[in-house]
């Protein structure tokens, strides 16, 4: 089994703990599915969130799913002038025998715009 990485964002349109779960959520849930993986093929998930985010941790949204056994670490992203508002983004690492190229990222919303190269 090969290890692999997944990329995903979805920029939140408010600061808000709940809104941010949802979001989150949302997009975890779409990772998995997208790449037809469950929480056992899940190595680690690193989040980072833009400075304007304060209301929680994006891994929280993650413990709530279910994925209590995998390592999770929240950072901030660089604050760029220009940047996208209140965006998580996350980059997961798996298990997975699916070859590199068709790796399904996912990017909610909005955050499409942010990698359009490799969007699905």
């Amino acid at each position: 089994m090969a290890v692999r990485a997944v990329r995903g964002a979805v920029q939140l349109e408010r600061d808000d703990a709940g809104h941010m779960d949802e979001q989150v959520g949302a997009l975890l849930t779409a990772i998995l599915e997208r790449n037809g993986l469950t929480t056992d093929d899940l190595i680690s998930i690193w989040f980072t969130a833009t400075p304007d985010l304060h209301s929680d941790f994006p891994a929280a949204a993650a413990r709530k799913l279910g994925i209590v056994d995998v390592p999770l670490i929240c950072a901030q992203e660089l604050d760029i002038e220009g940047a996208m508002p209140r965006v998580v983004r996350v980059l997961a690492h798996i298990e997975s025998d699916t070859p590199r190229a068709d790796i399904a990222h996912v990017y909610l919303g909005a955050a499409a715009a942010l990698r359009k190269d490799i969007a699905q």
